[in-house]
Order: C-alpha cells, then sequence, then structure tokens
C-alpha cells in the first residue's frame, strides 16, 4: 500500500501566498430549538493555480461550505478571503459554476456567456472579443446562435464554465458540475476541464461525490466526514497531464482505495 502525504483535521496547509481561504467556517442551521452543526471549524487553503476538491457523503456540508465560499450562504463563524482580503458576500472574483448548468432559456449561447460582461457595462465589441475566445476554448464556436434547448447537458455545462471564466474570476467555485451527465459524458468532460484547467492556471474549488473524479482532477483532496468536519488532506503525486487510462494505474487506484476507507 502506497503511503501518501496527509493532512489530519485543520488548518491543512498553512501559507501567507493564499489565493482562497476559508478561516475556521461553521454553519449551524437552527429550527425551533433544534439546531444542525453543517459545518464544524473548517478550514482549507488553495494557493494561486491550485485546483482542490472536497468529497464527502451526501449531508456533510460540503455544498453549504462551498455556498459560503461563493458568499451565498452566511457562516454562522469565520470567515473568507480571495488574496487575504475578506469577503463579505458574492463578488466577481469568484466565479460559480453549478450541477443544473443555470442557462438562461430565452438568450443564445453567445448571450449567455456575455451576461456578466454586459451586467458590468462592458463594450459590445469587446463583450463579442471575449465571448468569441471563451466560446473557442470550450469548443463551442459553431454554437454561439443555438439555444440551450438545442444542445446536449455536456454542452449545456461548458457553456456555463465559458460565462463563469469570461468574467476573469480569481477563484472558480464548481458545485458538482458534471454530477447530472451519464458517464461517459462526464468522463469526456472531466479530461477536457482537465486540460482547460492546466492552460488557463485558474483557482478551482470543486465538490464531488465522485471519488475517482476529484484524484483525476485534483492536486489536493478534502475529505470531511458526516459531522461536517474536515477529516483529512491527500495531496495527490499524479503526472500533471492527465488522461482517462491514468485511472486504471496502481497510484491512480491506491488514491482511491485510501480515500475511500477516509470516507468510512
Amino acid at each position: 500500500m502506497t503511503t501518501f502525504p496527509t493532512t489530519l483535521g485543520q488548518p491543512n496547509r498553512v501559507t501567507s501566498a493564499a489565493k482562497l481561504e476559508i478561516r475556521h467556517i461553521t454553519k449551524i442551521f437552527r429550527k425551533g430549538k433544534q439546531a444542525n452543526v453543517a459545518v464544524d471549524d473548517v478550514s482549507v487553503q488553495l494557493v494561486s493555480n491550485e485546483f482542490s476538491c472536497i468529497v464527502g457523503p451526501s449531508g456533510c456540508g460540503k455544498s453549504t461550505l462551498l455556498n459560503i465560499a461563493a458568499g451565498l450562504v452566511k457562516a454562522t463563524s469565520g470567515e473568507v478571503l480571495v488574496d487575504g482580503e475578506v469577503v463579505p458576500g458574492p463578488g466577481a472574483d469568484r466565479g460559480m459554476v453549478f450541477q443544473n448548468y443555470t442557462l438562461f432559456p430565452w438568450l443564445s449561447v453567445a448571450k449567455n456567456v456575455a451576461f456578466g460582461l454586459d451586467l458590468k457595462g462592458m463594450p459590445q465589441s469587446e463583450q463579442r472579443s471575449k465571448v468569441e475566445y471563451y466560446l473557442n476554448i470550450v469548443g463551442l464556436s459553431d454554437c454561439a446562435k443555438a439555444y440551450p434547448k438545442e444542445l446536449s447537458g455536456g454542452m449545456k455545462q461548458r457553456v456555463a464554465i465559458a460565462r463563469a471564466l469570461a468574467n476573469d474570476p480569481e477563484v472558480l467555485l464548481m458545485d458538482e458540475p458534471f454530477g447530472a451527465l451519464d458517464s461517459q459524458t462526464k468522463e469526456q468532460l472531466q479530461e477536457f476541464f482537465h486540460e482547460l484547467w492546466r492552460k488557463s492556471q485558474i483557482t478551482v474549488f470543486m465538490i464531488t461525490h465522485d471519488v475517482e473524479e476529484a484524484i483525476f482532477l485534483s492536486q489536493r483532496v478534502h475529505v470531511m466526514d458526516k459531522s461536517g468536519k474536515l477529516r483529512e488532506t491527500v495531496e495527490i503525486s499524479l503526472p500533471a497531464h492527465r488522461d482517462l487510462e491514468m485511472k486504471l494505474t496502481p497510484e491512480f487506484l491506491d488514491y482511491k482505495r485510501h480515500i475511500i476507507h477516509a470516507l468510512r
């Protein structure tokens, strides 16, 4: 059995150069006299250009943690920082990609990608240039005039990724972005997004219930347990260039075995 570099509990890696820092976040949901601790004192740091995933069982609080990082949910205690500055709510420094695409059905693909740019008041000529650039990156230049109902699930998710990237976020937050896709399309998008990340080198923080997906995409995998705590962080020391065949290698399977045991 391979021995992996891990961190038990939290905080994980301490660095003054953190791009995204989730610092001692706790979230308690209250209903009458009942209190449900969804996230329990979790701290995570991502350096610039890092890809990290959180895995955990259903109900462990991983989606809540990501929504707190996005500013969509207010933490009971703790804080979120980008480039060392506390962020009080949603902001253009954090892009978000959801599981269910969230495209506007009445807008074309190009106008969906340009939506945030239009809100910023960017001149139309600049918008067109950016939209063309990012549609080319995600391989959908030919679909600019199409509408979401004309696209497959994988294509819709690529549009959602292009829309998020077009706004030049410091950090891209992803909430099980491939979870609604069939297994073949999911693997194709995993490979596509890994290459996209390698080229763009954006900082990505993603949650997923798919252990293989987390290992394939990440440099580090954070494991949460049912109590809402961060149980362990596993450093993923696989080659920078990854293809789907890697999932069959002994090294990959050792990581998978280790993380599955950590989830039990």
